[in-house]
């Protein structure tokens, strides 16, 4: 899935306003990433290179290390052993990592991904997809964006596929709907996979999965779900990024787009965003 091509800001941050140097991350890379086969036989989705050998976990986590986050908790499954070694071998100056392991990543989706990490929603945090890349200045207009318990950073486009995750909105840019499956005449958006907790939305959050973990389809649900149920209350945010830098990496086309991006047509734009 693409994000829109913009102007990305080409300078290190310090602290990004809105507190981000308070602010901890938690990155959802505990999946193998089945789509991406033969790739990612034996080398989990986040530790495929994008950028010459420089990994899709390594390009996320300097760009939150470049815009002052500073404790980050990586939490993986398929493949740990080797995140394990990755992050080892590759420390990010200024950010702490600490690797949290999903023991069910091969029969779940990533509700479950979730409340292994619910210990590391304590205050205030970002939650990422662990397959999205984008440029720092998405995640200061995440942080700049009006405080509220929950935003879901947002991207806009003519057309949207069966892949992505749509949003549907009330007038004031708040979240009635996300999902897959929202009927066309509602969609007013789709989320790119970078979340932010606020004040009481990490406990709101945390909660939420905790209930979530104990129903039947549990293990086939997705966090999003759990977004969706709080979105009913009126605590959910968004922060559109429309005209930024982003990309996920789904399938083997978005991962070689990016690889072009990084090493081609797209290379001020992209290696600005993530360096």
């Amino acid at each position: 899935m693409l994000g829109r091509r913009g102007n990305p800001e080409q300078r290190r941050d310090g602290p990004t306003p809105g507190g981000a140097a308070a602010l901890r991350a938690i990155v959802l890379s505990a999946g193998q990433g089945k789509r991406l086969l033969p790739l990612t036989a034996e080398v989990p989705k986040c530790l495929l290179a994008v950028d010459g050998e420089r990994r899709v976990l390594e390009l996320q986590l300097e760009t939150l290390a470049r815009c002052g986050v500073s404790r980050v908790s990586v939490v993986s499954g398929f493949g740990v052993a080797k995140v394990e070694a990755f992050l080892a071998r590759h420390p990010t100056p200024g950010l702490g990592v600490d690797l949290v392991y999903n023991p069910f990543y091969s029969v779940s989706d990533n509700l479950a991904t979730c409340w292994v990490a619910r210990d590391a929603m304590d205050g205030d945090f970002l939650l990422l997809n662990g397959d999205t890349l984008f440029e720092p200045a998405v995640l200061r207009r995440l942080l700049a964006s009006r405080p509220a318990p929950i935003t879901v950073t947002i991207d806009h486009k003519d057309r949207y596929d069966d892949d992505d995750m749509k949003v549907s909105l009330d007038g004031e840019g708040r979240l009635r709907a996300i999902g897959k499956r929202l009927e066309p005449g509602i969609v007013d958006g789709e989320s790119i996979g970078v979340l932010c907790f606020r004040a009481t939305g990490g406990r709101r959050f945390r909660a939420a999965v905790e209930e979530a973990m104990r129903g039947p389809e549990a293990l086939r649900s997705w966090y999003l779900s759990v977004v969706n149920s709080l979105a009913r209350e009126g605590v959910v945010a968004t922060a559109s990024v429309r005209g930024m830098w982003w990309r996920e990496i789904d399938s083997r086309e978005d991962l070689e787009e990016v690889r072009t991006s990084l090493a081609g047509g797209d290379a001020a734009l992209a290696r600005a965003a993530t360096r």
